[in-house]
């Protein structure tokens, strides 16, 4: 089969492709608008929102890696049009989703100060960031369940409600921050805390949002409340020896960047700042490997479901191509508009120019990024072997990454810049990993049990 005559491959990966990754930019965008607008309001309130949003990272990596594993063993029953098995391995990923969430969000209420604490040792900005995050709490269960329910969607090819979701998200958060931020429309003046009282306010929309259309529109799989807590262990099996390693997968690098963040974050309040301003933007670009991923992911799986071993092959190898023109395409944009972007904030000169080289630094490991992410989240974990890119990020990160990065900044004293690549520099190495791993075909491998009657 020649993949140039193949229209469905093309419709579906960049139909799915494009209305995740503009979910996942207008879900990035929240926290976008909070720090954009709290650097016209106070550098340090910035800072501190800043580090803040590192804690919600990491839930969105942990529960990105949820979602993942629900993709990735759901897609394939999906393949299969076993509707009752998507329904049962949703519920299995629910509950895990439902126990991450709710431990963070008790952890970060018991000790806001503390945990940010360990993000940097200025007071000032700690503050700031304890006060924010001491709302965002009351948002991570309702962030897990939002999401998890968009990814059982994204299983069966519904993509498009992720999109408006977010979009309600967005607009309902730009106009809280704009009124609570800065005393707008008669309400008080609150900057952060503002802030986070506008986001919990745009996660409840999201919640209410994806609800209504799950259980009173959706045509593919009817999913009644019941079904989100007919928890079976055979299922909670399946998905825990599928999905658990995608979510350490997640975890893994969720922690990873809280401990970027915490070494930057000792480095001096410009490269505070400037990882301020570079990290959003980080996340947001990462937001067209991550959509790669989820849309390589869906197809391969899918594919694998169907045991069209012959077409997932072929797809395999076409889909290399379009994540280099992906990442190629990041890296040029991001560093042409390196200096649109930091003028954007109201910084000193020193953040500024520390800034420009941050982002200039991303628009180089963006280039790699999108090949090897996708190459091994998306294809890899999409085709069965979801404990390699556990194993992967482990070895690159935890053993390399970090220890480097650490005698760069502590040890050698290398100049900020040095530190900061050193700390991407793994988004270049993996590269060779992937290339050798997705083209020996390995990697193919049947989750699914045999077909129960649909309900």
């Amino acid at each position: 089969m020649k993949l140039a005559k193949d229209p469905y491959f093309y419709k579906t990966y960049f139909t799915l492709f494009a209305t995740v990754a503009a979910q996942s930019i207008i879900v990035f965008s929240v926290n976008l608008a909070d720090s954009i607008m709290l650097g016209r309001f106070s550098e340090t309130a910035m800072s501190g929102v800043s580090l803040a949003n590192q804690i919600q990272f990491l839930l969105q990596c942990l529960i990105g890696g949820v979602g993942n594993g629900l993709v990735a063993l759901g897609s394939q029953y999906w393949g299969k049009k076993d509707l009752a098995s998507v329904k049962k391995v949703f519920s299995a990923a629910f509950a895990v989703g439902l126990a991450i969430s709710a431990v963070m969000a008790v952890v970060v209420a018991a000790s806001p100060a503390g945990v940010l604490g360990l993000l940097s040792d200025k007071t000032e900005i700690v503050s700031e960031g304890a006060a924010y995050i001491r709302i965002m709490a009351h948002t991570y269960v309702v962030f897990a369940v939002t999401n998890t329910l968009i990814a059982l969607m994204r299983c069966v090819e519904t993509v498009r409600i992720g999109f408006y979701t977010s979009l309600t998200a967005l607009f309902v958060n730009i106009f809280l921050n704009y009124a609570l931020i800065f005393g707008h429309f008669g309400f008080p003046r609150l900057g952060a805390v503002g802030a986070a009282w506008a986001t919990l306010a745009s996660r409840l929309a999201e919640l209410a949002f994806v609800l209504i259309y799950v259980f009173l529109y959706d045509k593919k799989l009817r999913l009644r409340p019941k079904d989100v807590f007919a928890l079976q262990k055979t299922f909670l099996a399946d998905y825990l020896r599928a999905g658990l390693p995608l979510v350490g997968s997640g975890g893994s690098w969720g922690v990873a960047m809280f401990l970027q963040t915490a070494i930057i974050g000792r480095l001096g309040a410009a490269a505070i700042g400037a990882n301020a301003v570079s990290a959003p933007v980080f996340q947001v670009v990462s937001v067209l490997y991550t959509s790669s991923s989820s849309a390589a992911s869906v197809l391969i799986a899918k594919t694998v479901g169907e045991n069209d071993i012959p077409r997932v092959k072929t797809y395999a190898k076409r889909l290399q191509i379009i994540f280099l023109i992906t990442g190629a395409i990041s890296g040029a944009l991001l560093f042409l508009l390196r200096r649109l972007i930091v003028g954007f904030y109201d910084i000193s000169p020193e953040t500024a120019a520390l800034s420009t080289t941050f982002i200039t630094i991303l628009a180089v490991t963006v280039v790699g990024s999108s090949y090897e992410a996708p190459c091994l989240v998306g294809i890899v974990s999409g085709g069965g072997d979801t404990a390699f890119v556990f194993k992967n990020d482990i070895l690159f990160m935890w053993c390399i990454v970090l220890p480097l990065s650490a005698l760069s900044a502590f040890v050698l004293h290398w100049p900020v810049p040095v530190t900061f690549f050193l700390l991407k520099s793994d988004q270049i190495a993996k590269c060779a990993v992937a290339v050798v791993k997705v083209n020996r075909f390995k990697w193919i491998k049947k989750l699914t049990r045999e077909q129960e009657p649909d309900l």
